[in-house]
C-alpha cells in the first residue's frame, strides 16, 4: 500500500505508545470507523473523554491518517498480511496490528457497501441554467458590491433526475468554463484516435 508522507507520519504517531496509550488507540480507531460510517458529519467526533489527554494537532493528524489508511485498505481489499506488513513498516506493535485488524474485519463489509454506493460513473448533465446575482453587503454590513452566479445543473444518474446547485464568482466561473473546454478538447482528441 502506498501512503503519502503525511499519512505515514500520522500513523507513526499512532504506533507510538507515548503519544497514544492503548485505550486512546482503541478509542481513536472506533471514532475513525464511526466517522466514516456515519451519514452526517459530527464536529465533535474527536471530543471523546478518552482522547482529551492527546495533543489536538497529533489527534487530528492521526485521525486523518487512520481514516485514509482504512479507506485504502478497503479499496484495495487488503488481507491481513498486507495490512500487517504495512503497519509493521510504520513501527506498529503486533498488539496494535491485531487491534486494528479486528476492528477492520468488524466494519469492512459496511465500508465496502458504502464505497460501492458512491458509484463509478458520474451523473450525466442534461441541462444548465444560471442567473446573475449581486452581493451588496456582507453580514458585518460592509459594502461588497460583487457579482456572483447561481448555477443549476440538471443531471441524471442511473435514470433518476437530480439537480446540483452551486454559486461561484466571475473568476471561478471563468476557471470552470476553461476546464470544461480543456476536457472537451481531450475527449475530442481521444475520439479521433
Amino acid at each position: 500500500m502506498e501512503l503519502c508522507e503525511s499519512v505515514q507520519r500520522g500513523l507513526q504517531q499512532l504506533a507510538d505508545p507515548s503519544v497514544f496509550i492503548t485505550s486512546c488507540y482503541r478509542e481513536l480507531l472506533e471514532v475513525s470507523y464511526r466517522s466514516l460510517l456515519s451519514s452526517q458529519a459530527d464536529p465533535g467526533v474527536l471530543d471523546q473523554a478518552e482522547l482529551k489527554q492527546v495533543e489536538r494537532i497529533a489527534l487530528k493528524q492521526s485521525h486523518t491518517a487512520f481514516t485514509t489508511f482504512i479507506l485504502e485498505a478497503v479499496k484495495l481489499n487488503a488481507d491481513k498480511s498486507t495490512i500487517s506488513s504495512c503497519l509493521e513498516e510504520l513501527t506498529f506493535s503486533a498488539e496494535r496490528i491485531d487491534i486494528f485488524y479486528e476492528a477492520h474485519q468488524k466494519h469492512k463489509k459496511e465500508l465496502e457497501r458504502l464505497l460501492a454506493s458512491i458509484g463509478r460513473c458520474p451523473p450525466h448533465i442534461n441541462d444548465v441554467s444560471w442567473r446573475l446575482q449581486y452581493h451588496v453587503k456582507n453580514n458585518q454590513v460592509d459594502k461588497v458590491n460583487e457579482p456572483f452566479y447561481c448555477i443549476a445543473l440538471n443531471t441524471e444518474n442511473e435514470g433518476s433526475p437530480e439537480d446540483i446547485n452551486f454559486t461561484c464568482t466571475v473568476e471561478q466561473l471563468q476557471d470552470l468554463v476553461g476546464k470544461l473546454k480543456d476536457a472537451a478538447k481531450c475527449v475530442e482528441k481521444a475520439s479521433q484516435m
